[in-house]
């Protein structure tokens, strides 16, 4: 049963409710969402709180990493205190201060493929944080396979891309992007990464995702952006489909 909003949450939501094509419906449409956001490092610290702040109803917390001394330069729902700690418990701890009405989960370990077809039955959206291509290629196949938007971001050094998937017969998916290129072998232990550089990714990812959720103003749907902290500029890419993706080719 769909939840309704009260007239206190509609005066804590009353700026996004304010905007131009935004309204009372899209604030439920956020309530009512379920979120299964991957990685809660420096994207999904960013991600998560802008998306439990933004209202969204339903968060799943994926992690089986625990926060060390070093996460705390980036990844901004874990303090001091936590180093030791289960990132997924210091993350929800961090989110329900931050928003107690938002109902939040944790998993604690890594989703084999066999794993994921149970939660994604009532996943609205997938939000892709992690690190490694191995992964992104499984969320992907997940996100084909039961039609479910990703939205992916990827940080290091001083840049960072976002995109978000949305499959259909005519839309690109994550491989048909990722074939493209080799993995990054080089870890942020090995290359460096700037703070505020996963902040604008996973902020990104959050508005993503709420557009999409919300049916709001343009995801970049077979856009890919890709961000330069260098000069703090935005280049915009488009991403064909590839017909003959072994991932979404068959849709």
């Amino acid at each position: 049963m769909s939840e309704v909003l009260t007239t206190q949450q509609a005066l804590r939501y009353n700026r996004q409710i304010s905007l131009a094509g935004f309204d009372l419906d899209k604030q439920e449409k956020l309530l009512n969402s379920r979120v299964l956001l991957f990685g809660v490092g420096g994207l999904g610290c960013a991600a998560a709180q802008y998306l439990v702040a933004a209202g969204v109803g339903n968060l799943i917390l994926v992690d089986d990493d625990l926060v060390d001394y070093s996460n705390l330069q980036r990844q901004v729902l874990h303090g001091e205190h936590d180093v030791g700690r289960a990132k997924c418990d210091s993350a929800e701890q961090s989110l329900k201060a931050l928003n107690s009405e938002c109902n939040i989960q944790t998993i604690k370990q890594r989703l084999e493929q066999n794993e994921l077809p149970s939660i994604l039955a009532t996943t609205d959206v997938i939000v892709d944080c992690t690190d490694n291509l191995a992964t992104r290629d499984q969320l992907n196949r997940a996100s084909v396979t039961h039609n479910i938007p990703l939205i992916s971001g990827a940080a290091i050094r001083m840049e960072g891309q976002v995109a978000s998937f949305v499959p259909s017969a005519e839309n690109a998916c994550y491989h048909c992007l990722s074939v493209l290129f080799a993995e990054q072998q080089l870890s942020c232990v090995e290359a460096g990464i700037m703070s505020p550089v996963v902040g604008i990714i996973g902020s990104m990812q959050a508005l993503e995702t709420i557009k999409v959720l919300a049916d709001f103003a343009q995801p970049l749907v077979n856009t890919l952006m890709m961000f330069d902290g260098n000069t703090s500029q935005w280049q915009r890419f488009k991403i064909p489909k590839n017909k003959k993706c072994s991932v979404c080719s068959c849709r």
